[in-house]
């Protein structure tokens, strides 16, 4: 039976470790050991990591004298803890899903060229109240990892849902830990490290909740910081791993493109909401990631917004939707040389509720 270490970084999710840490503990069909890593959370969490040690000897809990951060602790856990065949990193507000770690296991004891495999996630703001329909029928397939690494590209962002993926231990080992300069793309980043070293399987069922709930640290990197960050992430993988890929710089100029289609979409919406200085910053950096999008007629269409000004530019927008939306409800008669309607011609009906 295979073993996955699962580690479980804590600050101030004392309220969500319990169920988090359980959902670990009811796995079937693989041997699991857990490890909480309180980093010096000022709440309970101490208490309710110790219940947990006291029910359960598969738990194990460490706690920081002082806050080392959420990239410190990762490693720790990974690197310093982790011996088993597999391992997970699990943060303490997500939770799995029954049967997780076994289906990701049988991949990858299927195929040993596996470095890491990942499903979907159910995203949730209530994992106890919210469970999928089925999870005993699922697919899964392996793509090679620069295939993995390409679609990233096209995607311009992280493809995989964090708390789904389990990694060969041996080869976390081997490529090192996250890197304290991407504390918001270290997850994409690691995943595009192991794919430069290795295939990746996808199961196709629902592996994890990701629970929502407005203080998950993506919420801290909107609009430009997240873009930057997703910007080094394919860099470092470019500039270290290069030599892996049969074409490195068409992959980079992939997702440069990418990007900046990214940020100018990003731009366009801090513009419509008024936020000139991110629209801005955005616009900035589509051009900085690809210069040529200044060319393109999405680009010379938002400058034509700019001449007007996004009070302006919203209302003809408003207006414009008000007309899309008549032309719909009420489709344009037939045409007719008559200047009395035509006693053939059925007058349109309105949508449900008088749309006018």
């Amino acid at each position: 039976m295979s073993r996955v270490d699962v580690v479980v970084p804590c600050y101030k999710y004392a309220h969500f470790l319990r169920g988090c840490v359980q959902s670990v503990l009811m796995q079937k069909g693989v041997d699991v050991r857990v490890l909480i890593i309180d980093d010096c959370s000022p709440d309970d969490t101490p208490q309710v990591a110790a219940q947990l040690l006291a029910e359960d000897p598969r738990v194990e809990y460490r706690r920081h004298q002082a806050n080392q951060g959420h990239i410190a602790t990762y490693n720790e856990g990974l690197l310093e803890w982790a011996d088993g065949d597999y391992c997970l990193l699990l943060s303490a507000d997500d939770m799995l899903t029954p049967g997780a770690l076994n289906r990701a296991a049988r991949v990858m004891g299927t195929r040993s060229e596996v470095v890491m495999t990942y499903g979907r996630g159910f995203w949730t703001a209530d994992p106890e109240l919210e469970l999928p329909q089925t999870l005993d029928t699922y697919d899964w397939n392996v793509i090679d990892g620069e295939e993995f690494i390409e679609r990233s590209c096209v995607e311009g962002g992280n493809l995989v849902t964090t708390p789904t993926a389990v990694v060969r231990t041996s080869v976390q080992r081997k490529l090192g830990g996250y890197r304290k300069e991407l504390p918001h793309t270290g997850d994409m980043e690691m995943w595009l490290r192991l794919a430069a070293h290795g295939s990746i399987g996808f199961v196709d069922t629902y592996q994890a909740f990701y629970r929502t709930h407005g203080q998950n640290m993506y919420t801290a990197y909107a609009g430009p910081r997240d873009l930057r960050q997703r910007a080094i992430a394919f860099d470092v993988l470019f500039d270290e791993h290069r030599s892996r890929m049969c074409n490195p710089d068409r992959l980079r100029a992939l997702s440069r493109n990418s990007l900046a289609w990214a940020a100018f979409w990003a731009g366009m919406a801090f513009f419509d909401r008024g936020e000139l200085e991110a629209s801005r910053e955005c616009h900035g950096l589509a051009m900085e990631f690809y210069p040529a999008i200044r060319r393109s007629a999405s680009w010379w269409k938002f400058r034509c917004k700019q001449v007007i000004g996004p009070r302006l530019s919203g209302r003809l927008r408003r207006v414009a939707a008000r007309i899309r939306h008549r032309r719909h409800a009420f489709p344009e008669l037939p045409a007719t040389t008559d200047t009395q309607p035509s006693a053939n011609i059925i007058p349109p009906v309105p949508f449900p509720g008088g749309a006018q």
